[in-house]
């Protein structure tokens, strides 16, 4: 059986980061895991061809070359997703489409002309596949409740990627989360017991990876990773062994709980493995509002000093916030961007809440009365008008919404945040060894940069300053924090450059809702009242 798996192209929105792709020299952000990982799944004698609808689309010669076509995708990919359905469908191709959103709409799915609707995890709905395929089955759903011990989830078909293609590469420890917050889905698709890879599993991954060439990020895949302390430290121990073995050409990023930030021990492990970056969602600083939500395990008294340990103890934090809560108070938005300035916190998500189907929030709000009937398109992506009635007035939200992105993302203001938030950052362990003169038995010896790997990274780097530097609002401001950081912190100076590459893609969003936002006068152009004062430079 000769498969093309086929990623669809996602929708340009904070995800997608077009111009930190280009400064990367990119052309995708992540790898499809589920697609690779469904591979690995199938029958040995499978033979499978990999396209990114997103860098090109499908040849004649691949359509002609493949027996069945295999779909995976989320809510950013729908539209290329249909439309790619309904050509293999003219083309005579058989379909099969599985991941998140076809697990939330599998109706339109098939309407859209695939054969068969994957719902569930690979390791239980595969068989349930090849079962269908041979028995001829069409217009089916296949389901499965089942959750799979992660044992049976084998090492993803990595050979299958062009890895030149993308900025990291993703690998999945765990599944699952121990906290039912009422809007989140993790819970309806993986369960609250937390399962996870044995340490030997998730090392066997990164050897693919290693001897494919692989050389650079690794994002952990988790929605909770330490959502069993016991096993993600077991985790984190071999990770550190292993990079150590391997002189560390890896560095890490996942997603985690604030709750990280009270347990120092945690924190050591993951920075000793080269985790940089935590992204982690507080979603709201109203206390009656978390509680309604399910997610009382945010204490929002505490959230500050946690986030604050794991600053000053070398873990980012990338957080997230949502706007539009039950039980959520006027000024919202003000409340959180008081509280990401006073940290300095760089990279923040704002999204407006969004009720996903099968979640207890989607539940309720059904049994209210109050979801509309409508399907996320274009910028509400990014964040716009609520599928549900909001228990307080709309516009206040969307204003709220609106002005917390231009006050945040004005360029020199973001600038000078991540300036703060790296300089309080505690140096490196190998740069605290070079000052000291001290041995530190934690120190990873680093292999050195393949020519080529050089020669990226310089491209990359003068992308970026040319960029931030030059062509942005906020070059003044940008360079004093470079050269700033370079004397006092300068083992933070890639991680504060890491930062700013977010930068002009969260800018172009922010002008892209002012735009939105912008009330028209009487002569009929644009009278913005939004935008903040321009801050001095540091």
């Amino acid at each position: 059986m000769r498969a093309l798996l086929i990623n669809p192209a996602p929708a340009h929105c904070y995800y997608s980061f077009p111009e930190a792709r280009r400064i990367a020299g990119k052309k995708c952000l992540g790898i499809p895991l589920g697609l690779i990982t469904v591979a690995s799944l199938l029958p040995p004698d499978w033979q499978f061809r990999l396209v990114e609808a997103g860098v090109r689309p499908p040849t004649d010669d691949d359509w002609a070359w493949a027996d069945i076509i295999l779909f995976s995708g989320n809510s950013l990919h729908r539209q290329s997703l249909l439309d790619l359905i309904r050509e293999s469908r003219r083309r005579g191709k058989r379909v099969v489409a599985g991941g998140p959103y076809v697990t939330y709409a599998p109706e339109e799915v098939l309407a859209a002309g695939a054969d068969l609707v994957a719902r569930g995890e690979g390791e239980a709905t595969v068989p349930l596949l090849l079962e269908a395929l041979e028995t001829g089955r069409r217009q089916a759903v296949l389901a499965s409740p089942e959750k799979p011990a992660m044992s049976s989830s084998p090492v993803p078909r990595f050979d299958l990627l062009d890895l030149e293609l993308y900025v990291y590469v993703q690998v999945q420890a765990s599944r699952g989360c121990p906290h039912d917050c009422e809007y989140c889905d993790i819970v309806a698709r993986y369960g609250r017991a937390p399962r996870y890879k044995s340490p030997s599993q998730v090392t066997a991954e990164l050897d693919a990876l290693y001897r494919l060439g692989w050389r650079g990020h690794v994002f952990v895949a988790d929605d909770n990773f330490i959502g069993d302390r016991a096993s993600a430290r077991s985790i984190l121990c071999r990770l550190y062994e292993w990079q150590r073995e391997h002189h560390e050409p890896f560095s890490f990023n996942t997603q985690a709980t604030v709750a990280l930030g009270r347990d120092r021990e945690m924190i050591d492990l993951f920075t000793r493995a080269n985790f940089g970056d935590i992204f982690v969602g507080i979603e709201t600083l109203d206390q009656d509002a978390l509680k309604l939500a399910g997610k009382s395990h945010t204490v929002t008294s505490s959230c500050g000093d946690w986030l604050d340990t794991m600053v000053k103890n070398g873990l980012s934090a990338l957080l997230s916030f949502i706007i539009g809560f039950d039980g959520e108070k006027k000024g919202a938005g003000e409340r959180i961007c008081q509280f990401v300035e006073e940290r300095a916190v760089p990279v923040v998500m704002i999204n407006t809440l969004w009720a996903i189907p099968d979640t207890r929030l989607w539940n309720r709000l059904r049994l209210e009365g109050r979801l509309h009937d409508r399907v996320p398109e274009g910028n509400e992506l990014v964040g716009g008008r609520c599928n549900f009635v909001p228990s307080r007035p709309e516009p206040e939200i969307l204003d709220e919404f609106v002005r917390t992105w231009d006050r945040l993302y004005e360029p020199t203001t973001f600038v000078q945040r991540a300036y703060r938030y790296y300089l309080a950052m505690r140096p490196t362990r190998a740069a605290t060894a070079r000052r000291t003169g001290q041995p530190d038995d934690t120190v990873i010896r680093t292999e050195g940069r393949s020519l080529k790997g050089a020669i990226h990274d310089l491209r990359k780097l003068m992308r970026l300053l040319g960029t931030m530097g030059v062509r942005e609002g906020c070059r003044l401001s940008f360079w004093k924090s470079l050269f700033g950081l370079l004397r006092k912190n300068p083992s933070r100076v890639v991680q504060f450059l890491n930062a700013c590459g977010h930068g002009p893609d969260l800018f172009r969003i922010r002008e892209m809702l002012l735009l939105m936002k912008r009330p028209v006068g009487p002569s009929g152009s644009g009278q913005d009242d939004l935008r903040t004062p321009r801050p001095s430079a540091p």
